[in-house]
């Protein structure tokens, strides 16, 4: 561990180190959606890595760069700026700390519900000139990623044969759907270099709880993903595609048939990282559990029954490398 200082994130914590693989890895699943044949790649991708790329998706370059710009307007502005948009409540604006149970990152971020209201007022008031203009330019590529997300779960029942095909898409178009939007932003650290190779961690190794979670973020290198072996692997940065994870919550309808892809990103010394990613979780009172089409005569659900709620307070008291799907797996003595 390092102690290092930077104004920009204020008064610093321990942050964990780690050396870089060395190299890309060029082996990662990538689904064309304009392809008639995508839903089998989609599977095929959750099967093998609960992880993959989208191409020809739709959604328009200009809303990607906008809310890019807007996002990095923000994260520029001076720390008692914003800090008006915080502390998180989950939602708002948050550095370094993650969660409630002592993880931190080289980090600060804002976290924005996607319904009904997309950006609180708290959230706004970061934004003392123009916060309509970062309001739009959320809620415009917001809209567009849920469109494409909707698609994705649909062509993954196809895949799956799961009737009917919207049994998946339609935890997240529900109103109630408690799906989250983040922004999260790695300043650059060129401290790093006296760290003999050694990067900081900007968000330490986890799984995502939701169904699925769409990434997309800039030019910068620094999202690793974990093999079924443990290793490490760093994903080349493709700033005009997407990256969809799959979540505990579908490895627990898929009854394990999907793996959630264990990740983490590390910062840059020269370069700033800008992420966003949409979390599509379900309603709150949504039971989770194997879909009985998706587990064979004779065979046995892998999980206990549970609410997206007991679930998601589950996650939120542990740790974000903690196994949290560890606590609803049945005993493989009964």
């Amino acid at each position: 561990m390092v102690v290092l200082s930077r104004p920009a994130l204020g008064q610093f914590s321990l942050i964990k180190t780690c050396k870089p693989p060395a190299t890309f890895f060029h082996g990662i699943p990538v689904v064309d959606l304009s392809d008639p044949d995508a839903k089998t790649s989609i599977v095929k991708a959750c099967e093998d890595f609960g992880f993959f790329k989208v191409v020809n998706h739709g959604v328009p370059m200009e809303f990607m760069a906008k809310l890019e710009a807007e996002a990095l307007n923000f994260f520029n502005l001076p720390q008692s700026e914003k800090d008006r948009a915080g502390p998180p409540d989950p939602f708002g604006y948050g550095s370094k700390r993650i969660g409630p149970n002592g993880d931190v990152g080289w980090i600060e971020y804002l976290l924005l519900k996607t319904t009904p209201d997309i950006i609180s007022n708290k959230s706004l008031s970061a934004f003392p000139e123009n916060p309509e203009i970062f309001r739009s330019a959320v809620e415009k590529y917001v809209t567009a990623v849920k469109k494409m997300s909707f698609e994705l779960l649909e062509l993954m029942a196809d895949g799956l044969g799961i009737e009917p095909r919207n049994a998946l898409s339609k935890l997240l178009r529900d109103e109630k759907s408690d799906s989250c939007f983040r922004l999260n932003h790695y300043p650059p650290c060129p401290e790093l270099g006296a760290l003999s190779g050694r990067n900081l961690i900007g968000f330490g190794e986890h799984t995502d709880p939701q169904i699925i979670s769409v990434l997309r973020s800039n030019n910068t290198s620094g999202f690793q993903i974990s093999l079924r072996d443990g290793t490490w692997l760093s994903v080349p940065p493709d700033q005009n595609s997407f990256f969809i994870n799959v979540g505990d919550s579908l490895q627990v309808m898929t009854n394990g048939r999907f793996k959630s892809l264990k990740h983490r990103v590390l910062a840059d010394p020269r370069k700033t990282r800008l992420s966003m990613i949409y979390f599509g979780g379900p309603p709150l009172n949504e039971k989770i559990a194997p879909l009985p089409c998706l587990v064979a005569q004779g065979e046995e659900s892998l999980y206990k029954e549970f609410t997206w709620w007991e679930y998601k307070t589950s996650a939120y008291k542990s740790r974000l490398a903690d196994n949290r799907l560890g606590l609803f797996e049945k005993s493989s003595s009964h």
